[in-house]
């Protein structure tokens, strides 16, 4: 298996756009749950959280994008990146989560809503060191992938 340039740029186009979709959502529910002024304060306020969250998750699915192209198979790293991409969303949701008791107290979600807002910063730190677990585990496989190709080529 030769590398080459795709090798790297199509698992850092795959990675920019998980990224920016992860942004996307954060807006998108924000904005419908009250408006776009107070998604632009609360990404104000948290934007170090929301951006590190986006970011790890894009790192990953780039890391994982480029193990599945050199190992030429999906394997367990897969539901890594699908647990912290949604603790990462769910962190990032969490920071306005809250307000969702003015739409929602019917369905009895007012306790949980209120859990995740006492908790919002908390929340956030869970959701950044899944991201780091993540991207040490996908990594991890990375390097291992790479290093038994390099061996198979040398043979």
């Amino acid at each position: 298996m030769k590398t080459g340039l795709g090798d790297i740029v199509n698992p850092l186009r795959a990675g920019t756009l998980a990224c920016a979709l992860l942004l996307s959502v954060y807006f998108a529910i924000l904005t419908l749950v009250s408006g776009w002024d107070f998604a632009r304060t609360q990404f104000a306020t948290f934007w170090y959280f929301v951006v590190a969250l986006a970011v790890g998750f894009g790192i990953q699915i780039g890391l994982y994008s480029y193990l599945r192209r050199i190992a030429n198979h999906v394997d367990a790293s897969g539901k890594v990146v699908t647990v912290s991409g949604a603790t990462s969303t769910g962190a990032m949701i969490s920071c306005c989560a809250h307000y969702l008791t003015n739409v929602l107290p019917v369905l009895g979600a007012t306790g949980a809503i209120a859990f995740i807002a006492q908790y919002q910063t908390e929340l956030f730190w869970v959701g950044i060191g899944f991201n780091l677990a993540g991207m040490l585990y996908v990594g991890t496989k990375v390097v291992q992938a790479t290093k038994h190709m390099t061996l198979m080529r040398t043979q």
